[in-house]
């Protein structure tokens, strides 16, 4: 069910595969309608022209096996050669692989790599994988990190293996912890923050993501790692997976994230400015989690060079 030429000025109708179950209604889109840009689905979707069994439905919402898809017409771009990635990011990458087996691959993404192409970047992570291993046939973002955000994450191999995974993370069966700092002294009593979120776009077109009474449910954990005299080590593990999660959540608890050009304080860039912290300072250092293939699995990625710098440069 792959899209081979551009699409014709008609309404079509996509019947939903075994193999695509559990999927995110977004990413089978972006893999059953190649060439259409993202920003023109999620347009598509916000006005109701693409709907699953006659109804609306979000962009996250997960499609089962005999759903029906309809797609209205969309306008595909001309045909043109994939962007080149360039030589050094790719040897970069191939560096950064952390885990692999036939059904799944574990990368640590380093901060400002987006995951995938899309509103003016030509290329992500994903479109580096596919062209650096072109003799994978099926290469998919089991979840995604925020563009500066760097860390750990999951691209599967094999549809069986992304439906369980996303199982998994619906059902809270993986264990994500993110490391991040802090300005100030976190207290240790605050280990858990419940607030939910809700989407906003700007009139700019900038994402943004704020605390509302009728946003969706979020939860993260929060734990002290280690205290400086003008900072905190904090880890976090999001319950749920809102977008932004973490960086808003830190927020709405008054301690922004340092280096978070979307949600810090003036406070918070002036300690960047003297500790030498020039980008967001959150990490995907472990990841727990189990497959059948694989048995159980903990992975981990240490801090980048950049941060455990900026660490030693409070600790002295």
């Amino acid at each position: 069910m792959s899209e081979t030429e551009q699409t014709k000025p008609a309404v079509r109708h996509l019947l939903v595969e075994e193999n695509s179950s559990g999927q995110r209604l977004d990413n089978f889109l972006t893999r059953e309608l190649k060439g259409v840009p993202r920003t023109r689905l999620y347009k598509a979707l916000r006005k109701g022209e693409i709907r699953v069994n006659k109804g609306r439905v979000k962009a996250d919402y997960r499609v089962a096996a005999g759903d029906l898809v309809r797609i209205p017409p969309l306008r595909v771009p001309a045909a043109s050669d994939p962007p080149s990635i360039p030589r050094s990011r790719a040897e970069q990458l191939s560096q950064r692989i952390v885990y692999e087996d036939a059904s799944l691959l574990v990368m640590d993404k380093p901060s400002g790599l987006a995951v995938h192409g899309g509103s003016g970047l030509s290329y992500g992570l994903i479109e580096c994988l596919r062209q650096m291993r072109p003799d994978d046939r099926y290469l998919e973002l089991v979840h995604r990190l925020d563009r500066d955000t760097s860390g750990l994450i999951l691209v599967a191999r094999r549809p069986a293996a992304l439906r369980e995974l996303h199982r998994q993370l619906r059902e809270d069966k993986v264990d994500k912890r993110y490391l991040a700092l802090v300005a100030g002294k976190w207290p240790r009593t605050l280990k858990r923050v419940e607030a939910p979120l809700e989407k906003n776009v700007l009139q700019s077109g900038e994402r943004m993501v704020r605390v509302s009474r009728d946003g969706k449910k979020s939860v993260t954990e929060f734990a002290v790692v280690e205290r400086f005299s003008r900072a905190t080590l904090i880890e976090a593990k999001p319950i749920t997976g809102r977008t932004h999660q973490i960086r808003v959540h830190a927020q709405h608890a008054g301690f922004p994230l340092l280096g978070d050009v979307k949600y810090g304080s003036e406070k918070g860039e002036s300690l960047c400015r003297q500790i030498g912290l020039k980008r967001l300072f959150l990490h995907a250092w472990s990841l727990r989690f189990s497959l059948a293939e694989t048995g159980n699995l903990g992975l981990q990625a240490k801090l980048e060079n950049d941060l455990e710098r900026v660490l030693d440069n409070l600790r002295n």
